[in-house]
């Protein structure tokens, strides 16, 4: 199988390749993913894990979302770049950010959670879906 996807750190210490198509793909305006990236929010999209290949390591870290669940955030340790994540709420299933794709043009968002800690000075598109919070189901 071809990697649809690829992507990898600013350094090209972390690199992965994603043998499928993405489950879900948007924007998340949570606090956490506001500190994780610096910004207003983070540009996820998710995969089933057994289609990705990695190389290097990603050191993580753990928060408790509002849900429950745990989310983990994978960091480069030489460059610092946010690459990928994992929820306790989503097993078996990876994110990767966005702006680590190769062509991260690829990345087609089609909603956006946690829409009520949006800042008011970080504009995503009016158009996507948006949950106040994480739905139950996740975003569809």
């Amino acid at each position: 199988m071809s990697a649809a996807y690829s992507g990898g750190c600013a350094c090209g210490a972390i690199r992965y390749e994603i043998a499928a198509d993405p489950m879900m793909a948007g924007h998340c305006q949570c606090l956490d993913c506001q500190k994780a990236t610096g910004t207003g929010h983070a540009s996820m999209l998710m995969f089933p894990e057994a289609a990705m290949k990695m190389t290097g390591k990603a050191k993580y870290y753990e928060t408790k979302a509002d849900s429950g669940n745990t989310a983990s955030r994978g960091f480069c340790t030489n460059c610092g770049s946010p690459v990928l994540g994992r929820s306790s709420g989503f097993p078996g299933m990876v994110t990767v950010m966005a702006s680590s794709l190769d062509d991260p043009n690829k990345f087609q968002p089609g909603f956006i959670v946690y829409a009520m800690r949006a800042r008011p000075w970080d504009r995503v598109d009016p158009a996507l879906q948006h949950f106040p919070k994480m739905p139950p189901a996740g975003p569809s």
